[in-house]
């Protein structure tokens, strides 16, 4: 494995890059409590993109889990001090709606690299990420119904994502955890990998990724997360404009002889914009 450069750590989570590879990692680091989400973990988090959105050169972001698992759901003690405190305006959503839509919004490529368990509200910041791998063996699933909730954050993202609602009500009635193989045969995750291959894969995938130049990568995020909302009319309207805006930041014809050279003999993923480095 790379040697992972610490940019800060706090005790419930640590932020860190790969040198040279414009991949930053964040990781959720309560292993005793199976990297539960409790309030300073929320703060940390939140924190942590803030320096990463500083760095122009960090195009990726990966979320780990420390120990055994990605992630057992948000902390029961946490999620009863919540519940039990002043009702929030409507303007004024929680703080895991408030990590979930930062997630799908925030100008970088996320990858969420899941093991052990995805549970409950860890389940729906994953959703929104925007490539999920998982180990082949990880338990996904929607433990709320048992105690007395239906699922906050993690019904709305897996419907939206379009998973269909016989499966999602079956996550959520049955109380079933889904491997991570089942998953992927759903669409709910990325691809599915064997857990010994599951850290080399999802490294592997940011560096290549990250080589890319970050307006393409912005863009694309931009009519991703837009054209999900929209009717087809309205998305490819959508995407006529972000193709103007990406043309104000970078020309995407710019190198097409040295794409159409790198081409020849047979397709490949190879080809690296020769302006990738200097977005």
């Amino acid at each position: 494995m790379s040697d992972w450069i610490e940019i800060k750590s706090w005790p419930e989570l640590v932020l860190e890059r790969l040198p040279d590879a414009g991949v930053a990692r964040i990781v959720l680091n309560r292993p005793d409590k199976r990297n539960c989400w409790n309030r300073p973990m929320c703060m940390a988090f939140l924190e942590s993109l803030e320096i990463i959105r500083e760095d122009k050169s960090l195009k990726v972001v990966i979320t780990k889990g420390a120990g055994p698992a990605f992630s057992s759901g948000l902390d029961l003690t946490f999620l009863r001090e919540v519940s039990n405190g002043p009702l929030l305006d409507w303007d004024r959503p929680n703080l895991t709606i408030r990590i979930a839509e930062a997630v799908r919004n925030f100008p970088r490529i996320f990858i969420a690299q899941i093991h052990g368990y995805c549970l409950g509200g860890a389940l729906g910041i994953v959703n929104c990420h925007d490539l999920v791998i998982a180990a082949s063996d990880v338990q996904l699933g929607m433990p709320e119904v048992m105690r007395g909730s239906f699922g906050q954050l993690v019904t709305s993202t897996l419907v939206h994502a379009g998973i269909p609602i016989k499966k999602v009500s079956y996550m959520a009635l049955i109380g079933r955890n889904l491997t991570g193989e089942e998953a992927d045969k759903l669409g709910i995750v990325s691809l599915s990998v064997p857990p010994e291959e599951l850290e080399a894969r999802v490294e592997e995938m940011a560096r290549d990724i990250a080589s890319r130049h970050l307006a393409t990568l912005e863009h694309h995020k931009i009519a991703m997360q837009m054209d999900r909302d929209l009717t087809l009319s309205q998305a490819i309207q959508v995407d006529q404009l972000v193709g103007q805006r990406l043309r104000r930041a970078m020309d995407p014809l710019g190198d097409v002889e040295g794409y159409l050279k790198s081409q020849k003999g047979a397709p490949t993923t190879d080809y690296r914009r020769p302006d990738a480095d200097r977005s």
